[in-house]
């Protein structure tokens, strides 16, 4: 199944992760950013009760931190994402914030890949892990779905994390 196919299939608790994992993901393009999201998988761990509690939270976060130099530029994008995402839990609103959130992270992605477009490995990485967090959660209410999918989220980061400092040094290879 394709990834349009898994996010408008999903339900509300794994759109949130789908949508939180793609801005997380993204995070190695934020160094000077504290790390606002990890509270966010406990809101989703507890359901609608948790989320709107969490997601404001860290939006106040955010409103409270200065935007550095270095990272204004990458950090905007997903601050206005973090800033769009619904309060309400509920499958249509989250669907939308979800798809949203893997359009950027795939847009990233591609802008950083040595291969340049949708077909470069680091793109492809990040849509391979995109699906395999929706197939993850599909049908997985446990709590232990939700942390393979915060690994998942957490090996990109690596990846994104290893791109950059390629990239940094000048160098292309993707592997």
């Amino acid at each position: 199944m394709g990834l349009v196919q898994l996010i408008a299939e999903a339900d509300g608790r794994s759109l949130a992760a789908s949508g939180l994992a793609c801005l997380d993901r993204c995070r190695p393009l934020l160094d000077e950013e504290p790390d606002v999201l990890r509270p966010l998988w406990a809101g989703i761990a507890e359901g609608e009760e948790g989320w709107a509690g969490q997601l404001a939270a860290a939006r106040a976060a955010l409103d409270a931190t200065p935007v550095g130099e270095a990272s204004s530029g990458a950090w905007a994008p997903v601050r206005k994402m973090i800033a769009a995402a619904p309060s309400e839990w509920a499958a249509g609103p989250l669907g939308e914030w979800a798809a949203a959130c893997s359009g950027l992270a795939l847009e990233l992605h591609r802008e950083l890949d040595p291969a340049g477009g949708a077909r470069g490995p680091l793109a492809a990485g990040e849509e391979r892990r995109q699906i395999q967090i929706l197939e993850l959660l599909a049908g997985n209410p446990d709590g232990a779905a939700l942390r393979r999918a915060l690994d998942l989220s957490t090996e990109g980061r690596r990846v994104l994390r290893a791109a950059l400092s390629r990239r940094a040094r000048g160098g292309a290879d993707p592997s």
